[in-house]
């Protein structure tokens, strides 16, 4: 989210009568599959600051502060103050930066609309707030960002904030943007209206992982030993706690000298791990070896190779050989980094070098989202894991091998099941696994007798975020989310098909509820892409040639992964592909 280099915050206004709707609590009211309270907060994630303006509630994560206007009730202008006293003792000058401000009942709302109004601001340096305007003309007070001085300055200037309307804060000078789909819940007829809004249509390949990873809400982060986070994504930098050397070390087996040569011998050993209480004087020696920690006083470490030893005085001389290069194998305290140092900045993954470095650091855990936690699922009658198989059944080529593309792709799985083709199967999935961040279902996902998914979505109040992709195979996709934001993934039931979908789409997932950069695709040239290409996206297993290029396979049969043989990945070949060129790669697990 851009925040044109400076401080960014943000208030949500939750609080209210809702007279219109019998006193109900508006921003509980779960349109889209969560509350219209989460919708904002997703919105703003990635703000410094976010403070929540209404009754308090338990339920809200550590990060989030709450606050309540006084009296309580007394309209969006005096709320809209009581969330900037808030926020108004943030780090540096309290005076500069930009205010988000947001109600708790707008159910279309997601992190790039809340960006397009903060450069829409950027774009008119005199304008002191930006205001959302929906279809109809009318401004959008609480979907706004604002100037802080400005914002301070006109609730100052009011005789009064107690029932004051939105409207008397406009400034003289502000910008509009034109934004859809955005009308907020004043009545029970406008929540229906929202949880009534179309299932998306069908998307291309990055349209909907674009769409999948902004409207996703991040993971609580949580401080986690280091052995744990494998697969998780840095909520914070990473900072160094200790030197590296931390101490001077010898590089290499030698001699720890000091002052100029020759140096007399001493009679002592030093080796790794072992203390040392020894302090060289000028034209001393002692033998060292690599990873020792090196006396007091020694000025250089020369290796082996490099001296000549004297060994028939009866005191040891050493001098260093004469056609040997200028150099010095000590390695000096704080010579790779040194305490605060930053060692990964916040959003990467964590990967088993992101640990090796952090252990080398001495840090002992890291704040995290993640990693994330996947519950998965195949489907179908005819599907048998164990046993001989009967007339009509199938053998389950596919559940025993997802986890390894899942942890290939980060994810840990916490369970594996299978489920019946039952018309209440699925509304008891839906129900009752909770100890998840995602539920993988394989097959049921199209439009067939058996393929109950998507009706138990629609019944679990799911919103759709991807309802099907153009490409092929498996366009038959869907990408949801529960009320209580876990993620429901649907891929296609042809083992090629799933597997496809999933290193396609599941790094979107990942990235949206870990809050990590994404990484930046693989890329391969493709010799043969227009003979294996089609009118929509084709996704195909490719063969490395010799010169570093790829040859894609133009017979792919997806009801088994034979075609993944001797394959290092697959090539997502967009709609009408020419030879030579250059596509996306998703590496296959190994």
């Amino acid at each position: 989210m851009s925040t044109l280099g400076t401080r960014l915050d943000a208030i949500i206004l939750a609080g209210g009568r809702a007279t219109r709707m019998g006193g109900v609590d508006k921003p509980a009211i779960v349109v889209g599959g969560r509350r219209m309270l989460d919708t904002a907060l997703a919105a703003v994630d990635g703000c410094d600051r976010v403070v929540v303006v209404g009754p308090h509630r338990d339920e809200l994560p550590d990060r989030v502060e709450q606050t309540q206007e006084t009296p309580a009730g007394s309209g969006p202008v005096a709320a809209l103050a009581a969330g900037l006293a808030t926020i108004g003792d943030s780090g540096g000058d309290s005076r500069e930066g930009l205010v988000v401000v947001l109600a708790a009942d707008l159910p279309v709302l997601d992190r790039a609309t809340v960006a397009d109004l903060v450069a829409r601001l950027g774009d008119d340096p005199e304008a002191e707030a930006s205001f959302a305007v929906d279809e109809t003309g009318r401004m959008q007070f609480l979907l706004s960002v604002w100037r802080r001085p400005a914002l301070v300055g006109v609730l100052s200037a009011l005789d009064g904030r107690e029932n004051q309307p939105m409207k008397a804060l406009v400034p003289k000078r502000y910008a509009t943007l034109a934004v859809s789909g955005i009308a907020d819940c004043d009545t029970a007829e406008d929540v229906e209206r929202a949880r009534a809004i179309q299932v998306p249509g069908p998307m291309d390949v990055d349209e909907a992982r674009a769409q999948i990873r902004k409207s996703l809400l991040p993971l609580p982060v949580r401080d986690l030993p280091l052995s744990e986070t494998l697969g998780a994504a840095l909520a914070g930098p990473l900072v160094a706690a200790e030197a590296l050397p931390r101490f001077d070390v010898s590089a290499m087996d030698g001699y720890a000298v000091a002052g100029p040569g020759p140096w007399r011998l001493r009679t002592e050993i030093h080796y790794a791990g072992s203390p040392t209480e020894l302090h060289l004087s000028s034209g001393e020696a002692v033998r060292i070896a690599t990873g020792a920690q090196v006396p007091g006083g020694s000025t250089a470490v020369i290796r082996d190779e490099h001296v000549e030893v004297s060994p028939d005085s009866e005191t040891t001389v050493i001098q260093p050989c004469s056609d040997i290069p200028d150099r010095d194998d000590m390695r000096r305290r704080g010579e790779d980094w040194q305490p605060g140092h930053h060692l990964a900045p916040s959003g990467v993954s964590v990967t088993p070098a992101v640990v090796s470095a952090a252990a080398s650091a001495e840090i002992t855990e890291a704040s995290v989202r993640g990693p994330v936690r996947a519950h998965v699922v195949v489907t179908g009658d005819e599907i048998r894991r164990d046993g001989p198989l009967r007339d009509g059944q199938t053998r389950d080529s596919l559940g025993p091998v997802l986890p390894d593309v899942l942890r290939h792709l980060g994810v840990r799985t916490i369970a594996l099941a299978h489920l019946r083709d039952t018309a209440d199967s699925f509304d008891a999935l839906l129900r009752d696994i909770r100890d998840t961040d995602v539920i993988v279902v394989v097959g049921a996902t199209g439009a067939g007798a058996a393929d109950q998914l998507r009706d138990a979505l629609a019944r679990a109040g799911a919103r759709i975020i991807v309802g099907r992709v153009r490409c092929r195979p498996g366009g038959s996709q869907v990408t949801a989310v529960l009320a209580d934001g876990r993620v429901v993934l649907g891929l296609p039931g042809n083992p090629l098909a799933a597997v496809a979908t999933l290193l396609t789409v599941m790094p979107a997932i990942v990235d949206g509820l870990t809050a990590r950069t994404p990484a930046t695709p693989e890329t391969g040239v493709v010799v043969n892409a227009a003979e294996a290409g089609a009118p929509i996206t084709r996704i195909v297993p490719v063969a490395r040639r010799s010169d570093g290029t790829w040859r894609a396979d133009t017979v792919v049969r997806t009801a088994h992964l034979a075609g993944l043989i001797d394959r290092e990945a697959l090539a997502l070949l967009p709609p009408d592909p020419v030879d030579g060129q250059v596509v996306e790669l998703l590496s296959l697990p190994n």
